[in-house]
């Protein structure tokens, strides 16, 4: 199997515009939950959400392509361009056949859908507008940035709920190991903080209802969550053979070394019991690594801030690990940023890379009382810095559908 590496990353989130924003956010130890501005969430059970703010789509876009697109696009667009600058790919625009594209997002562009219903009811059929149907596609974000780079190689889109980031970059890694691609842009995206969306995970009792202290209702494995925070943005990275990065003298940020997907086959909300779906997917991708349990030193988790989630990775874990799992850094960034459903994972990979790089592993912010069930090392709210050889990045979805990546420094042969 061909080895891949990490040569660029880009994001769009809560914490703002790039990478550095991002990475500063969490190792500060920042919550970038507030308010709901996007629109009026008084009738609403949560009102808080993680937006991102101040974006302007215009400083990578012209303004007729831009219109052209779903937020959740221009969110991938923008950090499409970051991790593509990043890496030192040239021509930007014509990165050809053996360059790829795969985005991951859970329910694509339902803002558009909204504002194209509300046409619809307001001034009827003949006010529709031509761009419409290709904005809101899931498939968009992917085919977008093919088409501004010429990644004329492999190109999907995946949409597996709150694991499809974690599965693109996944996929995207076994297109280079079996030789389709030479460089692939894989990653997440997400903007669904809309009424619509709202009312749903309301409907499930999902979302944390701490709106009188927005910071603190995000708090993974803490005794007193209520729910997780919705959150949105966009993941990209530039995943590479490890040779062609060589080559060019790229900057390698990582390597992924393994992955695995596997299926609770269990119930479409909830995760399966003692998290058995969960263990065998991390199992699975350490195989997939052919590595021990023991050469693992952080763990990204799923971490939602909600009742099953953390208590069953916790177990999970435990069973994956056994008695080391005492000795693992564990921490949920989803307590600074919120859950970004489809970009989710995919944010998780970039901040992962950064603690492999940086010595520094993010935060679980808002863990004031240990949960009995909830028994493992946090990284209690503050960031702390460690020696990151080997880390796990966990993504887990409604279906049952799990995703886990394994991530190494690149100080190996």
């Amino acid at each position: 199997m061909r080895r891949v590496v990490v040569t660029g990353m880009g994001a769009v989130t809560p914490f703002g515009v790039g990478v550095p924003a991002l990475w500063e956010g969490l190792t500060s130890g920042r919550s970038a939950v507030g308010p709901i501005t996007r629109f009026d969430a008084a009738q609403h059970t949560s009102r808080v959400a993680a937006e991102v703010r101040d974006f302007d789509p215009l400083t990578v876009l012209d303004k007729k392509d831009a219109l052209r697109m779903d937020l959740f696009v221009q969110y991938a667009m923008v950090a499409a361009q970051e991790a593509v600058d990043d890496a030192g790919l040239v021509p930007p625009n014509a990165l050809g056949t053996r360059t790829g594209v795969i985005v991951g997002t859970g329910m694509g562009g339902v803002p558009k859908l909204i504002e194209t219903y509300e046409i619809l009811q307001a001034r009827g059929p003949r006010h529709f507008v031509p761009y419409m149907l290709p904005a809101l596609i899931p498939n968009m974000a992917a085919g977008w940035i093919s088409i501004r780079f010429g990644a004329r190689g492999p190109n999907s889109a995946i949409s597996t709920a709150c694991a499809a980031g974690a599965h693109a970059i996944g996929e995207a890694f076994r297109v280079i190991q079996r030789g389709e691609a030479d460089v692939m842009l894989a990653g997440g995206s997400e903007s669904l903080i809309t009424p619509v969306v709202f009312f749903c995970f309301d409907s499930l009792r999902a979302l944390s209802t701490r709106n009188d202290a927005p910071e603190r209702a995000s708090r993974p494995f803490d005794k007193n969550r209520d729910g997780f925070v919705l959150g949105e943005g966009a993941a990209i990275l530039v995943l590479e053979e490890v040779e062609h990065a060589r080559a060019r003298g790229a900057p390698i940020y990582a390597e992924i070394s393994g992955y695995a997907m596997t299926a609770d086959a269990y119930h479409p909300t909830a995760p399966a019991e003692g998290g058995e779906g969960a263990a065998r997917c991390m199992s699975l991708a350490l195989n997939d690594a052919r590595l021990h349990a023991e050469d693992v030193d952080y763990v990204s988790a799923h971490g939602t801030s909600t009742s099953f989630n953390d208590k069953h990775e916790t177990v999970a874990i435990k069973q994956v690990f056994g008695a080391h799992a005492a000795r693992l850094a564990v921490s949920s960034i989803k307590s600074m940023i919120g859950h970004l459903l489809g970009a989710s994972g995919a944010v998780a990979v970039i901040a992962t890379i950064l603690a492999l790089r940086e010595g520094i592993v993010p935060p679980t912010i808002n863990y004031e009382t240990p949960d009995p069930e909830c028994d493992l090392d946090y990284v209690p709210n503050v960031a702390r810095r460690a020696c990151v050889k080997t880390a796990m990045v966990n993504a887990f979805a409604f279906g049952g559908t799990n995703a886990v990546l394994v991530l190494q420094k690149t100080d190996r042969p």
